[in-house]
């Protein structure tokens, strides 16, 4: 058992040498501009105007929706680029993110399980997911939120992680935080990359895209493929329960003039993976032959246009999210136990102004329609049906007063169908002097109930309340030794009111009156010399439940108050890279089968890396996860993999 308190002064040793993973902007062509470079950085979301940018700085979107200057945004924000992913060997991207400040992820059992995001102690269904601007945040599951266990890396060039709300241009959902996905991006030129990997539990992995930009056109194409025979879901089970998903990405840009263009996006995905159940009469998790499948879709169209001279830049777009879910019994009979269906449409109008070099105004409005279906079969099925709408205005100003601080504040106005209007508003403010930025924010969340868990039968309950957050935060970042150091240190705290929650005890969702997280986040890096560079965090969370009751003050599911993660990566001059990754993660709370508080042991996990280029072109990798074979749970009564290798080969061509 790894008790908190060995973990805490295990843990905090290993924070001397923390980061959070930057992307770094790439140098500007001979013949583009400042402008044009932050434009292809800003996922296609165009009207960055004027903004002084520097070859290594980054360049955030989820903080106010349009690209900006990191060390102008006043919220904590973690960067994840495409060298990252391939150094770590991503496969699926909440394996990364897991290593991430600020965040927890759980995952019912091996490859395909479902998979939860928790940002800052809030619920996983509280983190709003987009890929390539899309909102993916599944209206047909419980809760609305995204399953994150087929969400492949395959085809990712970048992930921006926003810790805290962030509901004034982003709306509903985002009460813990946002999970922004960016897929390839078209560079002038034509790109090719690929890799396939070979390893443990019969895995196989593959990945090819091709990208490019000439003329007016730029687009990219990229597909993958994974299967594995996987681990058994239940921990106590036997019966090896595999995963198997094949997908594509795929973007096309028009540029009618050099004002107007049109963008078309695109992303697919088939997933098969087997489960585990609670079969009569013990009605507890084992081994059984059930097996789901899911297939999603999420698009985007939309059309940007500049106007006047430049200072005015807009963009009209529609995006869909569609996703069909089915649950069968057995491969054998292919009995379908139940099903569900989840749409998502949304009109959406973004529009930019640089009305002067210190005042930018960002306005919008948005429409979306949702609508889901859920339908079981048996002796005790049912088939539910409903649909909503929202219609939200927002701005937001964005005050450069003086040439090192930045002030951003907004507000939104959502009206709901259901629940009618309601407000949300935010600021954050940041000030830079010499290597140190301090950062403040203020920020809000709002999300409605769910239509699961406002009409599902049996659990549904149509009086239920929305949800509603309150955050604030304090940052300060310095870097010394010429950017050789680099350290970061955010204190947040945030309040939820009428959070959703499943009651065992009735089986039905209802309202707990208050939710409490605070603590703390601690980001370092450093390079001692060429080649070598250490990285990791350190995060506090205290998430506990604030309502009146016998509850009062005890710790949220699944919600560990420590994890520190440390990372260490060796260039050779030959050009052979060691990688190596240690995570630490502290005790949490679950609940049995029968609802009953139970705890889970907190666990320490290892991995190890190498990659050997040949030539400019191929490189051939591997990696052990799980080094040292270490038996934990993130849920209670699911399995975890245990040690595995993988080897593959990469291609590039540019």
């Amino acid at each position: 058992m790894l008790k908190s308190s060995l973990f805490a002064a295990t843990a905090l040793p290993l924070a001397l040498f923390a980061t959070p993973a930057r992307a770094q902007g790439a140098p500007p062509k001979p013949d583009q501009t400042d402008q044009q470079v932050v434009d292809e950085t800003s996922q296609d979301i165009v009207g960055v105007f004027s903004l002084p940018l520097e070859s290594r700085k980054d360049i955030v979107i989820s903080s106010t929706g349009v690209a900006e200057l990191s060390d102008r945004v006043g919220q904590a924000v973690t960067v994840i680029d495409r060298d990252t992913i391939e150094r770590r060997q991503t496969v699926a991207l909440s394996d990364l993110l897991a290593t991430t400040a600020g965040v927890t992820v759980t995952r019912n059992g091996g490859p395909g399980g479902f998979t939860a995001v928790r940002i800052r102690g809030a619920e996983g269904e509280q983190t709003l997911t987009l890929i390539d601007g899309v909102r993916v945040n599944d209206p047909s599951s419980p809760g609305g939120g995204f399953d994150f266990a087929n969400l492949l890396a395959g085809s990712i060039d970048r992930v921006e992680v926003l810790r805290g709300p962030n509901s004034v241009p982003w709306g509903s959902q985002a009460i813990g935080g946002v999970v922004d996905v960016i897929t390839t991006k078209p560079r002038y030129g034509l790109q090719a990359r690929g890799n396939i990997e070979y390893g443990s539990f019969d895995s196989v992995t593959a990945n090819a895209g091709v990208s490019g930009r000439s003329g007016i056109f730029s687009g990219a194409l990229d597909a993958g493929y994974l299967r594995t025979d996987g681990i058994s879901a239940a921990a106590n089970g036997t019966e090896r329960d595999g995963y198997r998903q094949y997908g594509a990405t795929g973007r096309i840009g028009v540029d009618l003039s050099d004002d107007v263009g049109i963008d078309v996006r695109a992303y697919y995905a088939d997933s098969r993976v087997e489960n585990d159940g609670f079969p009569a009469p013990a009605y507890v998790l084992a081994d059984t032959p059930e097996y789901s499948t899911a297939k999603e879709f999420y698009g985007y169209a939309g059309l940007h246009a500049k106007a006047f001279g430049g200072a005015v830049s807009n963009r009209l777009g529609f995006a869909i999210a569609d996703i069909d879910r089915d649950n069968f019994a057995s491969p054998v009979t292919r009995a379908k136990t139940s099903l569900a269906r989840g749409r998502t449409e949304r009109f959406e109008y973004q529009g930019d102004w640089q009305v002067a070099d210190p005042l930018r105004l960002v306005l919008g409005a948005e429409h979306e329609r949702t609508r889901f279906r859920a339908q079981s079969f048996g002796a005790f099925g049912s088939n539910d049906a409903h649909a909503s709408w929202t219609t939200s205005v927002y701005g937001e100003a964005i005050v450069t007063p003086l040439d090192r601080l930045t002030l951003t504040g907004g507000v939104r106005y959502d009206d709901n169908r259901d629940f009618g209007g309601h407000t949300t508003f935010g600021a954050n403010a940041a000030y830079n002097f010499g290597g140190t930025t301090l950062r403040a924010s203020y920020a809000e969340g709002f999300k409605a109930p769910t239509l699961y868990q406002r009409f599902a039968a049996f659990y549904g309950v149509p009086t239920l309340k929305p949800e509603s957050a309150q955050s604030y935060d304090l940052g300060i970042s310095q870097t010394f030794l010429g950017e050789r150091l680099r350290a970061e240190v955010t204190w947040f705290h945030r309040d939820t009111i009428n959070q959703i929650d499943f009651d065992p005890a009735t089986f039905t969702y209802a309202n707990i009156a208050r939710t409490r997280a605070e603590g703390a986040e601690v980001e370092l890096e450093i390079k001692p010399v060429d080649g070598l560079t250490v990285s990791g965090n350190l995060s506090y969370i205290d998430a506990t439940n604030r309502a009146p009751g016998a509850l009062f003050g005890r710790s949220l599911l699944r919600r560990p108050k420590l994890a520190s993660n440390i990372s260490v990566d060796y260039r050779l001059p030959v050009g052979l890279s060691l990688g190596a990754t240690v995570s630490l993660v502290g005790d949490s709370i679950d609940v049995d089968d029968f609802g009953n508080r139970v705890p889970l042991d907190g666990y320490a996990v290892a991995g190890v890396r190498a990659e050997m280029p040949i030539g400019k072109r191929f490189a051939v990798y591997g990696r052990v996860d799980n080094l040292f074979d270490a038996k934990y749970q993130t849920v209670r009564g699911y399995g975890t993999p245990g040690r595995a290798a993988y080897g593959g080969v990469r291609l590039r061509f540019e």
